[in-house]
């Protein structure tokens, strides 16, 4: 590698060409990715077009991505065209989010018709609604064609009326009933989220007959690895699995080998339940029923992902006070990122006023040593960080289902046993801290004091931090809002009442 390198240096292109050309794609993938950035296109184009594309599938991700940025800076189209189809989705999203938004039609253009459509779906919705204006009629339609229906609802949901109204008026008729209908369905139901492109048999298919049903819809169907059986009112009867199909022989009736006892979900189950059936049963797919068992559609794994990461941002924004937003931060703007943050800011801030209250009112007190009011944000903060603890664990558990209201009692329990091991260990390293820094050794009293205090403070945090998202849950609100807000409110008050009590007694 170090002497292509130097013949690269050296600009002896030509003796660089020919060692090339004799050289294996894996073993030029190693020395591009050596190759400066300015001269990487440089180099990628002496190669012949196999052996070209053969090196790139060969590149790392990282690699082709900056390879690919500079044919298109470059203006290397036609270099550039055959790589891009060698792409996956996600990636080609990401290489589209760097590129002028005017040029983003052109360079759509040029992947294959299947790859087009899978890369549509990766793209933010505002990269999205570019490429529609830009699409002419027959464009717009063949995309429309390609789109799973859930995927084609995803969208629109996303899109102006102007926009959703030439999306539809190019579906075939079938495609924009069922659209239509999974968009009456409430937003975070598994209607909302299901597709209706699944494989499905009689019970007396036999497994040849059940290949054959693949073979022909599958093409057009979310997945082919789970497959269901119905009777001709389409009443969910069973579950055949690809392997299960695969390992039977061709005579085999289906109804021998499906699985009848099914899990499923009913339309208006919120998603965060049928999110959690996933994590529960390692499924790829689940069965959507109506109220009569009748099979309308289903939901696959990848749209249970996208909805376990977006609760868990919601759960996190809400956790931390900030109202949660559909948008990327990057493509949040300024006035709308302060606006989701104003309203708990201006809540704690408020809230607040009650601590400065309970100070002024014990100023007597307080003010016997200068130790025990610079205590205070020592003791208001172990105290927010221990209830922080305890409910962001109780949250998480309840995310999951390992615990509900009926665990309370044994929840309180275990953490007011970790509360009482937590409260010592800190009240004994407090005191200690005391005597040896902040040199009170001759005020024990204090130290006494302010250790107690801290004690006291560990064990309530934990409690209140451990019951609120519980009581929360039991009140049908949303234990992820009552976290940290909430508790360090409630804490600063209870441990400054706890600690003036204890000033006022023991002083």
């Amino acid at each position: 590698m170090k002497e292509l390198l130097t013949l690269l240096e050296d600009n002896q292109i030509d003796v660089l060409k020919e060692i090339l050309t004799q050289e294996q794609a894996e073993d030029i993938s190693e020395f591009l990715s050596l190759v400066p950035e300015d001269s990487l296109v440089d180099v990628f184009r002496l190669l012949p077009k196999k052996l070209a594309l053969d090196t790139f599938i060969e590149m790392e991700v990282e690699n082709r991505e900056v390879l690919v940025e500079n044919l298109f800076e470059e203006k290397y189209f036609i270099d550039l065209k055959p790589l891009l189809a060698e792409m996956e989705p996600i990636d080609l999203a990401d290489f589209f989010q760097e590129i002028p938004k005017g040029q983003l039609p052109f360079v759509y253009r040029l992947l294959p018709r299947d790859l087009a459509a899978d890369t549509f779906v990766e793209l933010d919705s505002d990269l999205q609604e570019i490429l529609i204006r830009a699409f002419s009629d027959k464009e717009l339609q063949v995309m429309m064609d390609e789109l799973f229906v859930d995927d084609a609802v995803d969208i629109i949901e996303e899109m102006p009326v102007n926009i959703v109204v030439r999306m539809l008026k190019h579906a075939d008729k079938e495609t924009r009933e069922t659209i239509n209908q999974i968009l009456k369905y409430p937003k975070d139901s598994a209607g909302s989220i299901m597709t209706v492109e699944y494989v499905r048999f009689s019970k007396d298919f036999t497994v040849a007959q059940a290949f054959d049903k693949i073979r022909k819809t599958g093409i057009d169907s979310e997945t082919v690895y789970t497959c269901y059986v119905t009777d001709d009112k389409r009443e969910l009867l069973g579950v055949v699995s690809a392997r299960a199909l695969m390992l039977s022989s061709m005579d085999t009736k289906i109804s021998e080998i499906m699985e009848t006892n099914i899990v499923s979900v009913e339309v208006d189950t919120d998603r965060e339940v049928v999110a959690n059936e996933f994590d529960k049963y390692d499924f790829l797919a689940l069965p959507v029923v109506d109220k009569e068992n009748r099979l309308v559609g289903i939901v696959t794994i990848d749209d249970a992902m996208d909805i376990l990461q977006e609760e868990a941002t919601e759960d996190i924004s809400k956790m931390a006070a900030i109202t949660p937003t559909d948008k990327p931060y990057l493509k949040t703007s300024v006035w709308r990122l302060c606006w989701n943050r104003l309203p708990w800011l201006l809540f704690l801030m408020i809230s607040a006023t009650f601590s400065g209250m309970l100070i002024e009112a014990n100023e007597a007190t307080l003010a016997f040593s200068i130790t025990l009011t610079a205590s205070i944000p020592m003791l208001m903060g172990t105290g927010g960080n221990a209830g922080g603890q305890a409910s962001a664990t109780i949250i998480r558990c309840l995310a999951i289902r390992e615990v509900e209201f009926g665990d309370i009692l044994r929840v309180l329990w275990k953490e007011f046993r970790v509360s009482i091991l937590l409260g010592a260990i800190l009240s004994v390293f407090c005191f200690v801290k005391l005597i040896v820094i902040d040199g009170v050794g001759d005020q024990l009293g204090i130290a006494l004091v302010i250790s107690i205090a801290m004690f006291a403070t560990v064990i309530l945090s934990k409690i209140v931090g451990c019951s609120l998202p519980l009581l929360a849950k039991k009140l049908h609100l949303d234990p992820a809002v009552v976290a940290n807000p909430f508790i360090t409110t409630i804490v600063d008050v209870l441990s400054l009442v706890i600690y003036c009590n204890i000033a006022m007694a023991l002083l």
